[in-house]
């Protein structure tokens, strides 16, 4: 009757323990999801911005093209007329035209210049995010894909532990159900653990020899003295079932 108890109880926590894994992994897969559905709003965000960036750089860089565009012209004009010039007054008054007219350029070129060096960077960035983008995505879809058939198959898992676990809450007697669903909600599992020369594997402490005398009659489910774990003989167990077998 005690070895069917205590065989109940180590079942029992199996069973729980089991449960938790499996309730976690069930979990875990929403979880992934989420994490990776707001990683790609965050990207997509940032590619926003990058593009809206890249939208404001092209339109400066039009302009800039269209001013030194129109500047060639008027150099071209200048010099053009420099060569129709008559006396030295009008050619000094061109020349310092023509001057500012190529500075201007220089300068707009130059600008031109770092326009486009910030466009190509902001552009790889684009191009970086969006196969990021495309990377967790593809990684969204495969974990739909997998996880409706995993969850289905977890489910069903619980399910049939939910079960045994009924089925073995039936079997045991309610005081030590009480007791051990009392020590399951404050402690760490294992709740049912052996004693190994004399001591406990729960907390790892020895036992008081009294008590180690008790738990070797293999009579009745005893509590450690210190983490008050379920406790059974390990070696009587083993005895018993190699009996069994």
């Amino acid at each position: 009757m005690f070895l069917e108890q205590l065989k109940q109880l180590i079942e029992l926590q199996d069973i729980d323990n089991k449960l938790l894994d499996y309730k976690q992994r069930l979990e875990e897969i929403p979880k992934m999801l989420n994490i990776l559905q707001n990683d790609v709003q965050e990207l997509l965000s940032k590619k926003e911005e990058l593009a809206e960036k890249i939208d404001i750089i092209e339109k400066n860089k039009k302009n800039l093209e269209l001013e030194i565009e129109e500047n060639a012209s008027k150099i071209k004009k200048v010099k053009n007329k420099l060569m129709m010039v008559s006396n030295s007054r009008e050619y000094q008054a061109m020349m310092k035209e023509l001057d500012n007219f190529e500075r201007i350029n220089r300068n707009r070129e130059e600008d031109l210049a770092v326009l486009l060096e910030d466009l190509n960077l902001l552009r790889k960035d684009l191009d970086e995010i969006t196969a990021q983008i495309e990377e967790k995505q593809s990684k969204m879809d495969e974990l739909k894909e997998k996880s409706q058939s995993e969850l289905k198959e977890l489910q069903a898992t619980i399910d049939e532990l939910k079960q045994r676990r009924e089925n073995a809450y039936n079997s045991i007697p309610k005081p030590i159900l009480s007791r051990y669903n009392f020590i399951k909600e404050r402690l760490n599992q294992p709740v049912v653990v052996p004693v190994r020369d004399g001591i406990c594997l729960g907390c790892c402490i020895s036992i008081t020899p009294q008590v180690y005398v008790e738990l070797q009659k293999g009579e009745q489910i005893l509590n450690c003295p210190n983490c008050q774990r379920l406790i059974y003989w390990e070696e009587f167990y083993n005895i018993k079932k190699e009996k069994e077998e």
